[in-house]
């Protein structure tokens, strides 16, 4: 038992985010936040800040870069692509593209976080000498979706190489796109190539793995920080948030996917959810759409009779690309985050940050917190600070546990729909 509760990192993140919020109220000074040096353990709180930190902005370009590409190769063959690939890409880009118009209705209209807590400025943070301000590619006044789009395309389409260099988020996901694209079409599966790419991949998810068990010392430093700039009224709101993002994330689950299984993949919600209850409890229990791959296309060939091909052609694909509860976590973390730092977002660049943040499920690391990879690419790209992700972690896996089931439930309708529409029994 004591043995399980070591190795729970979700525990110790908790513990992390936790005690720096307590001790920032107990002991914390917000005269540091002027002059660091008045006090020793301070400027040790913002070492480690910074640390961590520049531990996910260096993973953030070459994870972007090589998931999407990953995920797009993990269609296959370019045969496929025309068949199968054409129902099954569109299904879940209509499903991803309702789980974000759901998270933006909800933030349109319902936001309790407002008035709740004190804004951080970004002047306020740009005293540590070590701050970059980020930099945004979201016109957040604008009121024009053609002047945003403009301004998009023209930095999508950039040069790989300094897109990279530059971190330009939109420009690294359009090229990695672009050239995923080109491997499926033009590039056979058993090149090296795909297989290089694979085993990248793996790399930086290993990578990844290792700054996350660096989390709960990151995750103190940074709420420790907030908690002195902005008065220590993070809490209330954040449960605000979690309501926000447990409700919607629920009204898709429990609304629309049993809906779309019912008239479009002609299965009840009553049989849906009776013979996809073993993958979603493996989902919720492991936050993992891959480890809960080998039990839904079981789950769907056995229990729902979908046949072979489709089951091992969409549950795969849907593992790292169907991503529908990310998705909209992200979005409404998104303009939550840009409230706490004081950034005024126009409905338009509200809609702006939810298209990117459908973009960066796409992709998305199949493992507990992976979306936290996508995440930095959507708040990057809306001129939020990366300090925002240690606010998120604190109660980002209890909401990972949800929006997986969510995910993992979205692929199982998938199946289900793509089955009925290519009429294979």
């Amino acid at each position: 038992m004591v043995k399980k509760l070591t190795s729970n990192l979700s525990l110790w993140v908790l513990l992390g985010g936790v005690l720096g919020y307590v001790s920032a109220l107990w002991f914390g000074d917000p005269a540091w936040v002027q002059e660091p040096a008045q006090s020793l353990f301070y400027e040790v709180v913002v070492i480690v800040k910074t640390s961590f930190l520049a531990l996910l902005k260096m993973l953030i370009a070459p994870i972007i870069f090589f998931s999407l590409i990953g995920g797009l190769l993990s269609i296959g063959d370019a045969s496929r692509l025309k068949s199968l690939g054409g129902i099954t890409i569109l299904y879940y880009l209509l499903t991803t593209a309702i789980a974000i118009s759901i998270g933006l209705s909800v933030v349109l209209f319902y936001h309790p976080w407002v008035g709740t807590v004190e804004q951080i400025s970004i002047a306020t943070l740009s005293s540590d000498p070590n701050y970059i301000p980020p930099a945004s590619f979201i016109d957040h006044s604008s009121d024009s979706l053609m002047a945003v789009l403009q301004n998009l395309l023209s930095i999508a389409f950039t040069n790989p190489f300094t897109a990279l260099a530059e971190l330009n988020i939109l420009g690294i996901a359009t090229n990695a796109f672009l050239f995923g694209l080109a491997l499926v079409i033009a590039v056979p599966s058993t090149s090296p190539i795909v297989t290089g790419i694979h085993h990248i991949n793996i790399m930086l998810h290993k990578v990844l793995s290792w700054v996350i068990l660096v989390t709960p010392f990151g995750v103190y430093a940074i709420l420790f920080d907030i908690t002195l700039k902005s008065g220590g009224t993070l809490i209330s709101s954040l449960l605000g948030f979690v309501g926000v993002v447990v409700g919607a994330t629920l009204f898709h689950g429990l609304v629309v996917l049993p809906l779309i299984a019912k008239f479009f993949g002609g299965v009840s919600p009553l049989r849906l959810f009776t013979k996809s209850a073993k993958p979603l409890m493996v989902a919720f229990a492991t936050s993992s759409s891959l480890a809960t791959l080998p039990v839904s296309i079981a789950t769907a060939e056995d229990d729902l009779g979908v046949s072979q091909t489709v089951a091992g052609f969409v549950l795969p694909l849907g593992a790292t690309m169907n991503m529908d509860g990310t998705a909209l976590f992200e979005g409404i973390a998104a303009v939550f985050l840009a409230y706490l730092f004081g950034i005024e977002l126009s409905t338009v660049a509200m809609i702006t940050v939810f298209l990117m943040a459908m973009v960066s499920s796409i992709g998305a690391p199949g493992m507990p917190s992976g979306s936290m990879a996508g995440m930095q690419m959507v708040l990057l790209g809306a001129g939020i600070p990366l300090e925002a992700i240690g606010i998120l972690l604190v109660i980002e896996r209890p909401l990972d546990t949800i929006r997986t089931a969510v995910n993992v439930e979205g692929d199982m309708v998938g199946s289900l729909v793509v089955q009925r529409q290519l009429g294979r029994v």
